[in-house]
Parts: structure tokens; C-alpha cells; sequence
């Protein structure tokens, strides 16, 4: 651990850094601290830190910046989240005080109000909904032998997928398998509804030649309703913090952020690993499983939404961001979401 003065000094050198981005010397410390301590001590403490591998020196000039060890211990023992202005409070209530229709409506703007905020690339993934109930389905027709399955769930959620039939299934086996479907599918959960379990109970019952192909059109719209689907906002906002300078590199940090899987359990992981008395997670760019996402760092913030299950909000943003101000925006969010979602799921009481 680090002596009082040496925890204040770093502190410093890690908030200064955080507004201007520049190597931070002994005499701007000096200047900052809240404590009288003169120009040479400041350069001794310096050197402690620098030999303990929290500040590093840069060619560029004398001053000193946070390494990754440093900014880990910053956010272990140091970082106080701040308490937001009343200007993002009322944007945030402004933006949640909307007529939603669906859950997942309020996750998706919710990835939209981060990034607003921050200026960030913003993840919001929904409450888990393996435990809603079935309150609907249908098949609607398109065109060129095209349908579109919905599926309704008990928070009010639609659930759709097109689909392209075989050229000689008939309007009334469709008609028919719809019906079934509803009798039997209808008030039972997403989790009861296992491949075994439609097999039993549908597969006996349609003798069209093409149950196999309607069975696993059900199948398909159940597993996308039970799967959490997570929201992304503020893309472009990764160019900002992004030192890669190769084409290649970019592509593939998009893709990275647009592949649904693989962000979801990068959140996951993240959420599963917490720590310390903060319900945020900061993930440091070398501590994530991807070289791509190195001048990055992933604050993660899991949400409660009671009975109806926990979701995850989360900010992917520079390296050097300011940590207090984003942590304390992320605590009160989190809380403002699960309200907001305890609110509409009360209709349905």
C-alpha cells in the first residue's frame, strides 16, 4: 500500500492527466495538491511511484503518466464517484419519461442515453426472460411464400422472425399448426418450452408433411424471445480513443462491438467478476481478452429489476476517462432504468 501522500500525489497525476492528456510534472503536482509539500519531495515521491510501476516517464518530456497499474490502483482504493449535476439528472428523467410500448424500447434507449452523456460507446442489455409467459402467437403472411411469426410474451414484448415456407405448404396447415400452437404453448414459460417439450406435445398433433418445418419455426421464435439482447449506441464514439491506424484494425473493432455474442459475454464476464463495495466494474484495456480494445477501458453496472430479473449497462470509452464523473453517473442510471422498468412492468399486474 502507499503512504497518504503517496496515494494524494498519484491522484493528481491521474486527474490532471484524465483533462488534459499530457505527461504531468513535479511542479504541476505541486500546484494541485491540497497539501503544502515542496518540488523536490514531489519528484522523490514521483520516483517511488515510478519504480513501484504506477507512473510511467513518456520520450516526449519529464512528466509522468499513469500506467495501467496505476490507474488499477486509482480505481481499488482511490476513486470516489461523483454526484451528477442536476442538468444530466433532468436529461436522463426527460429521456425515460417517454409513452414505451416494450422493454425492449427502454433498454434501447437507455444505450442511447449513455452514449449521449458520455460521448461513449454504450451497451443495455434487458432483464432475463426465461421466467415471461407465453401470451400469443401468429403467423402473418407476406409475400413470395414469406411469413412473419410473432410471438407475445407476458411484459407486453413482440417477438417476430420472417421466415420462407416450402412451395407447396397450404394456408390452412398453417392456420391449423397456429392453433395448436396457442393451445398448447400459450401460459407456459419460455423456459418450459424445451425442443423435447414441442416434440411431445406438437409434434404428435401436426400431421402436415411439413411439422418438422413448422416446429422448428417455433422453436427459432422462442429461443430468440428467451435470448437477452443487448443494445449498442454511439459506435463512431470508439474512433475518438482509438489509436489504430490500420483499416484492417478499425473493421474489426466494429465488428467486435456489432457481433452481439461476443460483447454480451465480454459484459458478462466483466459483471460475474465483480468486486470491492462499488456496483461498478472497471475492466482496464489490457485486462480485457481482446488486443483490439487495448486504449480502452469497460465499465460494467448490473441492474435489478425485483422479481423480474437483473440486466447490464455498460460504457466503452478511453483509457483515461474520468472515472468519478463516469461511475457516478453509471450508480444513479442503473438505478433510474430499474424504476423505469419497475414501472412498466406494473401494467401488466
Amino acid at each position: 500500500m502507499l503512504t497518504e501522500r503517496q496515494e494524494l500525489i498519484l491522484k493528481t497525476i491521474i486527474n490532471d492527466f484524465t483533462q488534459t492528456n499530457d505527461p504531468v510534472g513535479s511542479k504541476t503536482v505541486m500546484m494541485q495538491l491540497p497539501i503544502k509539500v515542496s518540488s523536490a519531495t514531489i519528484r522523490n515521491e514521483m520516483a517511488v511511484l515510478e519504480d513501484q510501476g504506477l507512473i510511467e516517464k513518456t520520450h516526449l518530456s519529464s512528466g509522468r503518466v499513469p500506467s495501467t497499474e496505476g490507474y488499477r490502483y486509482y480505481l481499488d482504493h482511490l476513486v470516489e464517484p461523483l454526484q451528477i449535476p442536476s442538468s444530466v439528472y433532468e436529461r436522463i428523467v426527460n429521456q425515460l419519461d417517454q409513452p414505451f410500448h416494450q422493454v425492449n424500447e427502454i433498454v434501447q434507449e437507455a444505450a442511447k442515453i449513455l452514449s449521449d452523456l458520455t460521448n461513449y460507446t454504450a451497451f443495455a442489455e434487458g432483464p432475463e426472460s426465461s421466467d415471461l409467459t407465453i401470451t400469443g402467437f401468429r403467423i402473418v403472411p407476406l409475400f413470395s411464400r414469406q411469413i412473419m411469426a410473432i410471438l407475445v410474451t407476458s411484459d407486453g414484448n413482440v417477438h417476430n422472425q420472417v421466415y420462407s415456407l416450402p412451395t407447396n405448404i397450404h394456408g390452412d396447415e398453417i392456420e391449423k399448426a397456429v392453433r395448436m400452437i396457442n393451445d398448447e404453448l400459450v401460459g407456459k414459460t419460455l423456459n418450459e418450452v424445451t425442443p423435447a417439450l414441442l416434440n411431445h406435445s406438437l409434434g404428435k398433433k401436426l400431421t402436415s408433411n411439413h411439422a418438422g418445418d413448422l416446429l422448428e419455426l417455433v422453436e427459432e421464435v422462442i429461443n430468440d424471445a428467451a435470448s437477452e439482447q443487448m443494445y449498442v449506441d454511439g459506435q463512431i464514439n470508439l474512433l475518438n480513443s482509438s489509436s489504430l491506424s490500420n483499416v484492417a484494425n478499425l473493421r474489426s473493432l466494429y465488428e467486435l462491438i456489432d457481433h452481439n455474442e461476443l460483447i454480451s459475454s465480454l459484459v458478462d464476464q466483466r459483471t460475474s467478476s465483480q468486486i470491492g463495495q462499488h456496483p461498478i466494474r472497471v475492466s482496464l484495456g489490457s485486462e480485457l481478452s481482446n488486443d483490439l480494445l487495448k486504449d480502452y477501458s469497460l465499465l460494467t453496472a448490473e441492474y435489478s429489476v425485483g422479481t423480474h430479473g437483473k440486466g447490464v449497462i455498460a460504457l466503452l470509452g478511453p483509457n483515461n476517462m474520468p472515472y468519478s464523473q463516469v461511475i457516478g453517473l453509471l450508480e444513479y442510471f442503473r438505478n433510474e432504468l430499474a424504476k423505469k422498468l419497475l414501472e412498466y412492468y406494473g401494467r401488466f399486474k
